[in-house]
């Protein structure tokens, strides 16, 4: 269980932006250990074999059966081919320790664990070396998706930690409407192409940190409704970056913190984006931003056209602030290093941008681009009328007056990587974000 507030767990002290953000406690209420001294379920003893050509699900269905009023499915060191998925209901005080590696056989939709209605559970592998491989190539290269790897919905008191999600068919960690959870030292590595999301979370009270993402789709993202969230040491590895949305009606987005966030190569380093709707985005702050070789920077656009118009006179943003970015995008000529776009029926208020150190990787200018956006720096209407305005592009031609120098990462990827072909199984890093070591050392 983990605590919101400083101070001293397991020899590990919290950060003061724990106490900020989250609104309680997260994690598991009881510890790994009194989970496996209840019982172990071993997928082996219920039918299960270490073998990739074995249908494993029924076995993972029959453990998790069995210790669902508490206990440890266990699943040891192997291989293990799954063909039929499983949804795994009603668990309290119940975990699931990933040792060995599942590899997806099965070709039905939906998700291949899917975890629900449950309280006080753990989802992990204690020698980091669990994973889920997917196989996704083999739709994607037919140009087709799949099945989501892990799913969880309406999960209360939890931690995913210490394992691998490789090559999704679709989207690798759905978190649908949990709370008071904790997600960290994992590795996410998908296709180059859109709708292989990283992390998809909605609900309130969880803690994401020390994730790296490979996927050129969403990294680490919000969803509506969500609240007390933090997000920090999160390395988007030649990903589509972080992002809320997409927004739509009744929109309801609040408390929420990104803290120390390292991306390269990647569509972006944030974007919140909407086409209409409502509701709103407010008390939100994006601190400590690392970056290169990224499109676009700061964007938060209210006409986002990949996305089919809502009905509403647009979603609301409101104090936010964006402080400490660090870095260059590719041509901020050609796409704006900030870009503040507001619906007209909706302007943004309370933007504050502060400390922005961005430069460009071609040419000798960076636009900044604003509309209908009210705060302080990037370029923003100062005034308080809150009225709607036509967008305004300033060209900044001087270097930053304080280094926009970073340090790079030496796990950063040159390349995505291809839908037709497998994609290895990673280790778990041991830093994800420069400078930084993990908040939780690796199980292994």
């Amino acid at each position: 269980m983990r605590l919101s507030c400083i101070s001293t767990l397991a020899g590990i002290f919290f950060s003061s932006l724990v106490t900020a953000q989250l609104s309680g406690t997260v994690g598991p209420t009881t510890s790994t250990a009194s989970k496996a001294a209840t019982k172990v379920c071993n997928i082996l003893d219920y039918g299960g074999v270490a073998s990739t050509s074995t249908d494993n699900g029924p076995a993972i269905l029959a453990a998790w059966t069995a210790c669902v009023a508490g206990g440890e499915v266990y699943i040891p060191a192997g291989d293990y081919g799954m063909a039929t998925w499983v949804t795994l209901t009603g668990g309290t005080g119940v975990a699931i320790r990933l040792d060995g590696i599942l590899y997806r056989t099965g070709t039905a939709s939906g998700n291949m664990i899917f975890v629900e209605h449950t309280t006080d559970f753990e989802f992990f592998s204690s020698t980091s070396a669990g994973a889920m491989q997917g196989y996704g190539y083999v739709f994607h290269a037919a140009g087709t998706y799949g099945p989501r790897l892990l799913r969880l919905a309406q999960v209360v008191g939890f931690s995913i930690h210490d394992i691998a999600l490789v090559d999704s068919p679709a989207f690798h960690l759905s978190l649908d409407t949990c709370s008071n959870g904790e997600v960290y030292n994992m590795i996410i590595r998908g296709g180059n192409e859109g709708g292989l999301d990283g992390i998809d979370v909605w609900g309130t009270n969880i803690w994401i940190h020390d994730v790296e993402v490979t996927n050129k789709d969403e990294c680490v993202t919000i969803k509506s409704p969500a609240s007390y969230m933090l997000v920090e040491s999160i390395y988007c590895n030649w990903s589509g970056g972080s992002a809320f949305g997409s927004l739509g009606a009744d929109t309801d987005i609040h408390d929420i913190t990104y803290n120390h966030i390292y991306t390269q190569n990647s569509n972006q380093m944030l974007l919140l984006k909407s086409n209409g709707g409502s509701g709103s985005v407010y008390s939100c702050s994006f601190t400590n931003f690392m970056g290169h070789s990224n499109a676009y920077t700061l964007d938060i656009d209210g006409y986002w056209s990949s996305e089919t118009t809502a009905a509403g006179d647009g979603v609301l943003y409101h104090d936010l602030t964006f402080s400490h970015w660090h870095g260059t995008c590719l041509n901020g000529g050609t796409r704006a290093a900030i870009q503040v776009l507001c619906p007209s029926g909706a302007p943004c208020y309370n933007i504050d941008i502060e400390a922005f150190y961005i430069w460009t990787e071609a040419g000798s200018e960076v636009l900044y681009k604003d509309e209908n956006a009210y705060g302080t720096g990037g370029g923003l209407n100062t005034g308080s009328s809150y009225t709607a305005y036509a967008v305004v592009t300033k060209t900044v031609t001087s270097v930053p007056a304080a280094s926009y120098a970073i340090t790079t990462m030496a796990a950063d990827l040159t390349a995505g990587f291809a839908i037709s072909a497998s994609i290895p199984i990673p280790a778990v890093p041991t830093s994800f974000y420069p400078g930084l070591s993990p908040i939780s050392a690796k199980l292994g």
